[in-house]
């Protein structure tokens, strides 16, 4: 049964007539995305720096934002956590995450470093990928300059994000570059297919439809025969072999939860060490929602805690 506060939210934007993501140009859909956090997420938390930073990319600088915990001390090593936001590829920036990055940051005793990479329809399928590598690179290359430990460097992110931490996981494998030390898939989108039972099931009613997923598509994956590339749906890949462990969070009524759990099992299959966990009664995009769903802050502390036991000694 869905969770009575996700329901309850349903129930909200429906009384208040929020207009779904698909009716809205893409500028449109990015200001309804950053105006909704004030009512959904909790208060951002102190934390023991923030510094905006900017990443050599291929087509020019990628902003990044850098999180240090609350109470770390100034000049100390840490660990540190590669994030990438969700929205489609198409909405979210700095800002829509920067509560979940703060609470990560904090949680997990990790440095938090955020990428802004590029979205469609201005910069279509492969620009975000070619950035979230790019980010990962500068980061494992300025590592010393930044205080974090280049053997300790985690990827994440949530449903966009999540896609592109596992891409660049699988292309810094395949590059032969260093591997992240650990993969944290927040409900990934891993096949742009979407022929899976939970798209039928939960694609209608539960704020992520099909409806808005084939707006994302249509945005950054513009040619249905890119779907096939693993840079746009890593469970294509045919060698899922030799990856560092990952957690993958699912939500019951998400319709990319049976493509998660295809991933999990997957890389669990190949070889590596993955745990996954599904919370059966939430929706797609819950995470963030702590201020209205109270499941979303055990969430991030599960993610929090996996961080700082994963990423606890070199």
């Amino acid at each position: 049964m869905l969770h009575p506060h996700a329901r309850a939210l349903l129930d909200l934007m429906i009384e208040r007539g929020v207009p779904p993501t698909h009716t809205l140009t893409p500028t449109e859909a990015r200001q309804a995305y950053r105006e909704r956090r004030s009512f959904s997420q909790p208060a951002p938390p102190q934390v023991g720096l923030v510094r905006d930073l900017a990443a050599q990319g291929p087509a020019g600088t990628i902003p990044l934002r850098l999180y240090r915990p609350l109470g770390s001390i100034e000049g100390a090593t840490l660990p540190a956590l590669v994030y990438y936001h969700g929205g489609g590829w198409v909405i979210g920036d700095l800002d829509t995450h920067d509560t979940l990055c703060r609470e990560l940051a904090n949680g997990s005793g990790c440095c938090v470093i955020a990428v802004d990479y590029r979205m469609g329809p201005e910069q279509p399928f492969p620009a975000a990928v070619d950035d979230a590598l790019a980010a990962l690179r500068w980061v494992q290359r300025e590592a010393a300059g930044l205080h974090v430990d280049p053997a300790r460097i985690a990827v994440g992110g949530d449903s966009a994000g999540g896609n592109l931490a596992a891409v660049v996981t699988l292309a810094a494998r395949d590059a032969g570059m260093p591997l992240p030390a650990f993969q944290l898939l927040i409900y990934p989108a891993t096949d742009q297919r979407h022929d899976t039972g939970s798209t039928v099931a939960n694609g209608d009613g539960y704020l992520l439809t099909r409806e808005t997923i084939a707006y994302f598509n249509g945005h950054y994956h513009p040619d249905p025969a890119q779907y096939a590339d693993w840079r746009a749906s890593p469970l294509l890949h045919p060698d899922l072999a030799g990856l560092p462990p990952a957690f993958v969070l699912t939500a019951g009524y998400d319709p990319l939860r049976d493509e998660g759990l295809a991933y999990a099992q997957r890389l669990s299959l190949a070889g590596n060490r993955c745990t996954q966990i599904c919370f059966e009664r939430q929706i797609h995009g819950f995470i963030t929602m702590g201020k209205v769903i109270d499941e979303a802050n055990t969430a991030v502390a599960l993610c929090a805690a996996l961080l700082r036991s994963e990423l606890a000694s070199g």
